[in-house]
């Protein structure tokens, strides 16, 4: 389950200020709703992926057989 800021607060700032989390939840669910989104959605989504893509794509968080996770501490 998501928690973090709602697409209300992020739209008042930078995309460069969003988290990867948040970068990652709102691709997910703009995917999810493509066929319904108007040109302000398409506008915001397009946009989403373009800062993933600047940040160097999104990072995984689980380990499987061909990859491992980096441990990281409090």
């Amino acid at each position: 389950m998501y928690v973090g800021r709602d697409m209300t607060e992020l739209s008042m700032i930078s995309i460069k200020e969003w988290k990867d989390s948040e970068l990652s939840y709102f691709h997910h669910s703009f995917q999810q709703i493509m066929p319904y989104l108007n040109t302000e959605g398409h506008t915001i989504y397009r946009e989403v992926l373009e800062e993933i893509s600047e940040r160097g794509g999104l990072k995984r968080n689980e380990a499987d057989y061909t990859h491992g996770t980096v441990i990281t501490s409090d």
